[in-house]
């Protein structure tokens, strides 16, 4: 067993029935729900870390008050591992014994067509064939305090099986790969924690901002199902404007807009915006309609129902939070959390006394990319503030078309703007090249991927049997674009929830919590008087998750960030 895992300690809880813990030495304790919270922080003060199924327990442990420092997530150790998104308890347990996940067993209702089937003792959670019974996953665990105790049992021994696997070697793999894969299940473990935390205390939202901001788009909030169709007519009236008198459009019905614009002289394929943008010097009813879509998409995404439903009473704005969104292993949220206009962005708000330290990564995919393929030259570029500056230089050409060249080649893009420079990549950055290349070949092939962190990027089941030439080859290419990004996009994300957790822990003594995880943007809540602490945690963070997730003696490369400290997010550059 690894040295950080001396300590671990295996949870499960129920609240109205308790708590169950096995220790790394094997020693096994049982709580009543009376007990249970004095117990466990007792616990997590000796520094224990501990190891649950998914993050649902940790949830319990805030519910208690408790904040977990560290932890082994069996839920997200496993997507690291198996790729996919799908991790609960019965396929992470199947997965960590080596059982055919198509065969884990479902409930089934016992009918005319069907028969109950001796499934052996219902005590023991795992059936005679050995998967989980589907009955315990379903929450049988929580009956009991005996079968806490089980349960937890079961995360002991599939935590071991994880970190054997975690310590299989591939072929031609180093020990510093090693080690960077098993650092990387522990930090993609405390970013569930990060998500927790996120969930429990939400987003500070000023709601009469955020309603003042809705009325500017949309209109006044309507009293009832009658006084709606009047707001939506007023909203819709300066499109309709534009037609005829006595003439009806639905504007939420692309086919009616196409006639819409069909009588203004405009004949489009479809409506999309992008399409239409080009179109604004055409005719009026073109800027109105942008113009109505625009307030549209707050009223339908992001109007009162929306408020209504995700903003608490304590003004917090919450919703579910994943520490991994299957693919590439970026963060994800519900709620708009994660798109939410810019038009909406003065109501996240600070509380009084406090402020929001506000911190975007600058160019981490093309800086992640000079540290995953090693190249040197790539790597010299990043210690400017813009690294396409230098590119740039180098290929002889404009910032702007070094950065599309850079941004394409990431992406799979080889015609336009980009194309030629992209020429001039291959000749001055080889290494980098040859990298997405091979990701490209390999994703291609239908071959599986590994991001720099050890995350198994599936790519073997994309294959299709019986498809025309043309779509096969069509289907490689789509393939090939998505394992040269996946791989770059997808050690971005383990570099940033690296940051992520180490922001929470080195900010706790100052009684900061991060209230949003936005791609490549951290938002700290934070009382002012410490607002420049923090701020410089935040950056100090930054320069320690590069030591430790690439180091310096591996890979020279250079990460920034721009700071700030803000009271709304609206203030950000």
């Amino acid at each position: 067993m690894a040295d950080t895992d001396r300590g671990l300690t295996a949870v499960a809880i129920a609240p109205d029935v308790g708590a169950a813990i096995v220790g790394a030495d094997g020693r096994v304790e049982a709580f009543g729900p009376r007990e249970a919270a004095q117990r466990l922080t007792a616990i997590e003060a000796a520094g224990v870390r501990w190891a649950w199924w998914n993050k649902d327990t940790c949830a319990e442990l805030a519910s208690m008050e408790i904040e977990p420092s560290k932890c082994w997530d069996l839920s997200a150790v496993h997507r690291l591992l198996v790729g996919g998104w799908r991790s609960g308890p019965e396929r992470v347990w199947a997965s960590a014994l080596g059982l055919d996940t198509s065969t884990i067993p479902t409930l089934q209702p016992v009918d005319l067509f069907t028969q109950a089937i001796d499934a052996g003792d219902v005590e023991d959670p795992v059936g005679p064939d050995g998967h989980l019974r589907p009955e315990w996953v379903q929450g049988g665990w929580s009956e009991s305090l005996d079968r806490l105790v089980r349960w937890a049992g079961l995360v002991a021994d599939v935590q071991r099986a994880q970190s054997s696997q975690l310590a299989a070697r591939r072929r031609g793999e180093s020990d510093a790969a090693l080690r960077h894969r098993h650092q990387t299940a522990l930090s993609e473990s405390a970013a569930e924690i990060v998500c927790t935390e996120l969930e429990v205390h939400g987003l500070p939202f000023d709601r009469t901002v955020g309603e003042r901001l809705v009325a500017g788009f949309v209109g006044r909030r309507p009293v009832d199902a009658a006084d709606e169709r009047v707001v939506l007519g007023e909203l819709d009236a300066p499109v309709l404007a534009h037609l005829p008198a006595g003439a009806a459009v639905d504007l939420r019905s692309p086919d009616q807009v196409r006639s819409l614009l069909r009588r203004a002289g405009i004949e489009v394929p479809d409506t999309r915006a992008w399409r239409l943008e080009a179109l604004r010097s055409e005719h009026p009813v073109v800027d109105a309609l942008l113009t109505w879509r625009r307030a549209e998409r707050i009223r339908t995404t992001f109007g009162y129902p929306w408020m209504d439903d995700n903003v608490g009473a304590d003004g917090r704005l919450r919703g579910r939070w994943s520490g991994s969104d299957g693919a590439a292993g970026r963060m994800t949220a519900t709620a708009g959390l994660h798109n939410m206009p810019s038009e909406m962005r003065p109501a996240v708000a600070a509380e009084p006394g406090h402020v929001l330290v506000r911190a975007d990564l600058g160019q981490i995919e093309p800086r992640v990319l000079a540290a995953v393929s090693g190249d040197e030259r790539l790597a010299a570029a990043t210690q400017d503030d813009d690294m396409y500056a230098p590119v740039a230089q180098r290929l002889r050409v404009e910032r702007e078309i070094a950065k599309v060249a850079v941004l394409g080649a990431m992406y799979g893009q080889t015609t336009g703007r980009g194309a030629e420079a992209l020429r001039g990549l291959e000749r001055e950055y080889p290494v980098a090249m040859g990298h997405l290349r091979s990701a490209d070949e390999a994703a291609q092939g239908g071959h599986d991927l590994w991001t720099y962190g050890g995350r198994r990027i599936r790519m073997s089941g994309n294959l299709v049997e019986g498809m025309s030439d043309g779509d096969a080859r069509s289907r490689a290419a789509a393939r090939g674009r998505y394992g040269r990004n996946a791989i770059v996009q997808g050690a971005a994300a383990e570099f940033f929830k690296t940051w992520a957790v180490l922001v929470r822990l080195r900010s706790r003594p100052f009684g900061a919590r991060i209230v949003l995880c936005l791609h490549d943007e951290l938002v700290v809540h934070t009382r002012a008087d410490v607002a420049d602490e923090v701020r410089d945690v935040v950056d100090a963070c930054l320069q320690e998750a590069a030591v430790r997730w690439a180091p310096p003696a591996d890979s020279p490369v250079r990460f920034v960030a721009d700071t700030s400290v803000i009271e709304r997010w609206s203030q950000a550059k």
